[in-house]
């Protein structure tokens, strides 16, 4: 695993370092410890430069915070995903509830580590979780949050294109921009995403599934795209389609006889995003992967990190070091 690193430097969205299976949890049994210091060593010898961590609910958004204190390349996002938006009105006070993620984001705006309102947005797929009324509530909601901090938007659309971006234009003044990340959408929900100022797409392995996903995935504008892995979900399969463009490898073992130095078959982990690299470059036809990793690392930085599109980092936009 080492021996492979992402090209230049990389800043990745999208872990979900909360989820128990970073704490050896997998269906609620215990199969081995805790491991998220050996999870971002791999993604740190890998040329991962930052991760930023996931919240998906207020006590997710709390969770993350205090994970992303552990190290400082680590930051996180304070939100709630649409799945668990019912949390607002099961809080028994739902303004209490939302000030309390003010809060809490204002407090990791402090500590330099929120960077995002999100994760939210719609979910029609899993509206076993939560109806599309109470998503559609909470996830306009948030835009207030957005509003109030300044902070952008870590956004979730899955089959509900329609009503999100219905949404997203009525409230397009209430946010300085955002990613709609883990793009699963069609040719028009792709279109009418990149009509929005300042709106990229996250593409990771549940992008990339079939030939059909490639074929959408291979017109998103580079310059309009950033690339991610939603671990511990979202692996780039043996049954992807893009499977094919597939350059890199870690040793792997089942969970059952976990090692420290090998990643968890079937977890997806922060330093396989050089395999959603791959895929996209193949897909496009691309063989200058440096170039392209340069372009997606500047998106990164001009939406989450502003502060580093410095005269160091537009130098190494215009061909520089790239191994700094």
């Amino acid at each position: 695993m080492a021996a492979v690193r992402m090209i230049g430097k990389s800043y990745y969205i999208a872990v979900n370092f909360t989820d128990g299976m970073f704490k050896g949890i997998y269906n609620g049994k215990q199969h081995h410890v805790a491991d998220i210091p050996a999870v971002l060593t791999r993604a740190w010898n890998a040329g991962v430069e930052r991760i930023i961590v996931t919240g998906g609910s207020l006590e997710e958004s709390r969770e993350a915070l205090a994970i992303a204190e552990t190290d400082g390349r680590l930051f996180c996002t304070v939100g709630v995903h649409p799945t668990r938006c019912k949390e607002f009105e099961e809080s028994g006070d739902p303004e209490n509830h939302f000030q309390a993620l003010l809060s809490l984001a204002k407090e990791g705006i402090q500590k330099g580590k929120v960077v995002a309102v999100g994760e939210c947005g719609l979910d029609y797929d899993r509206l076993h979780f939560c109806p599309a009324e109470i998503q559609k509530k909470y996830f306009e909601k948030q835009f207030e949050l957005a509003h109030a901090t300044k902070l952008p938007m870590f956004l979730h659309m899955r089959a509900a294109g329609e009503d999100f971006c219905e949404i997203m234009d009525r409230y397009k003044d209430r946010f300085t921009g955002g990613v709609t990340h883990s793009f699963t959408g069609s040719t028009e929900d792709r279109d009418k995403l990149l009509a929005f100022r300042n709106m990229y797409i996250g593409v990771n392995g549940c992008s990339l599934k079939t030939t059909e996903n490639l074929d959408v995935v291979r017109d998103i504008p580079i310059d309009r795209m950033m690339i991610e892995t939603d671990s511990p979900y979202c692996e780039i399969k043996n049954t992807h389609a893009g499977i094919k463009h597939v350059k890199s490898s870690w040793p792997s073992k089942k969970k059952e006889k976990y090692e420290p130095g090998s990643i968890v078959k079937g977890r997806n982990e922060p330093c396989l995003v050089r395999q959603v690299l791959e895929v996209v470059a193949g897909c496009k036809g691309i063989t200058n992967t440096e170039e392209m990793s340069r372009i997606i690392y500047h998106n990164t930085c001009r939406m989450f990190f502003p502060q580093d599109l410095d005269s160091a980092a537009e130098s190494l936009l215009a061909g520089g070091d790239q191994d700094s």
